[in-house]
């Protein structure tokens, strides 16, 4: 091993026992840090505070919201013909009177007809 190292250390290959932190150790050391600093940027940009599990999440409330808003828009355009029929519109106005106030005109009967329980067929 001895005549290995001595024969590298000619050629500049192997290091001198004493020797200081050559340009190879340090060319070395630096590739591995860029390599974890790159490890480390792409775990935050998969997992981060903004990364892409957060930027799905996201989209998908995005999404669920704008739903969501169109059913009430849908809901409040409704209402506000509903309204508008009952502001401007005679017989819209009666049929609500009749339907929810259980209002008649005079003259008119009124007949609650209730169904009879079943006879016995003995």
């Amino acid at each position: 091993m001895r005549r290995a190292c001595y024969d590298a250390r000619m050629r500049g290959r192997c290091p001198e026992p004493n020797q200081p932190v050559t340009r190879r150790h340090r060319r070395r050391t630096l590739q591995y840090l860029l390599i974890f600093i790159g490890w480390v940027l792409v775990v935050d940009a998969l997992a981060g505070e903004k990364g892409l599990s957060a930027t799905i999440q996201a989209r998908r409330q995005y999404r669920a919201l704008n739903e969501s808003l169109s059913v009430i828009r849908t809901e409040n355009t409704r209402l506000r013909d509903e309204a508008r029929r009952l502001r401007e519109d005679p017989a819209t106005i009666e049929e609500f009177a009749r339907r929810e106030l259980g209002l008649i005109h005079p003259g008119e009967k009124l007949f609650i007809i209730k169904d009879a329980p079943a006879s016995d067929p003995r």
